[in-house]
């Protein structure tokens, strides 16, 4: 296992022997930990903490499972820090569709797991899940399949005290998280195509900490305006936009600006 679904795992579970042995009454960790839309002002933090609790085992072991078979790949993928907040994003989705429907009590991390499955399934469509190690199905029809069980169940379903609103709210919220993630990477990468397209020629102005003398044109002094142009646009990829510098923003303007200027 990767160390934040690990983490994870055992966080789970360790709550749920603390309710076994009586340390925290269920009923209490219900109260207390569990979202209710009806008590999001005065316990806010529910909005996290619903996702470490679980009603019996049964429900822990599915919700831990799918999260040790889907996790692992999108955190070597990612990264730890990415991969934490979009599965922490994913369950505050998961409880802000079910506070927007009006739903009461809920606990688990389904909303969260949903999410990882969905994040799963857009990366590797093609590859096959076993149903009970016997049926293949490719990735991205057992998510659809999944996605349509809990819409159909949230809106016409009888009640069966299973938050699909949870599960809808961590699919959406997931998608339209990764989507906008996406389109980031996309111009970020339409951003060094352009810069590479043609020579670049820059002026001396000071480009505040990033250590270049930028008086020259010369192929090398060009190569290390490229490296240090890269480099910022992975910052920006891995913290926003408001993560760079005054003096790091006003290099990429520079920059950007003197290529134009020669287009």
């Amino acid at each position: 296992m990767t160390p934040w679904v690990k983490r994870l795992i055992i966080a789970n579970t360790l709550i749920l022997l603390a309710m076994w042995m009586g340390v925290i009454p269920f009923l209490v960790a219900v109260e207390k930990l569990g979202f209710d839309s009806s008590q999001i002002l005065r316990q806010p933090w529910t909005l996290v903490t619903y996702m470490f609790v679980h009603a019996n085992f049964g429900h822990l072991f599915f919700n831990m499972l799918a999260l040790f078979f889907f996790g692992p790949a999108l955190e070597q993928s990612w990264g730890g820090k990415e991969f934490i907040k979009y599965y922490t994003i994913c369950g505050v989705g998961g409880a802000l569709l079910s506070f927007a429907f009006g739903s009461g009590p809920i606990i688990g991390a389904s909303g969260a797991v949903y999410g990882v499955m969905l994040a799963y399934a857009l990366n590797w469509p093609d590859n096959p899940i076993w149903i009970w190690a016997i049926f293949p199905v490719k990735a991205k029809y057992f998510i659809l399949f999944l996605g349509a069980l809990s819409f159909f169940s949230a809106f016409s379903g009888p009640a069966d005290r299973v938050a699909h609103f949870a599960h809808l709210g961590g699919l959406l919220v997931g998608y339209i998280y990764l989507k906008k993630a996406w389109a980031l990477d996309a111009h970020l990468q339409g951003l060094r195509r352009r810069f590479r397209r043609r020579k670049l020629t820059v002026v001396s102005g000071g480009a505040g900490g990033n250590g270049i003398d930028r008086a020259a044109g010369s192929p090398d002094e060009e190569a290390r305006i490229l490296e240090v142009v890269d480099l910022l646009l992975d910052k920006i990829a891995a913290n926003g936009l408001e993560s760079l510098t005054p003096e790091e923003r006003t290099f990429l303007d520079d920059v950007s600006r003197r290529r134009q200027m020669r287009h």
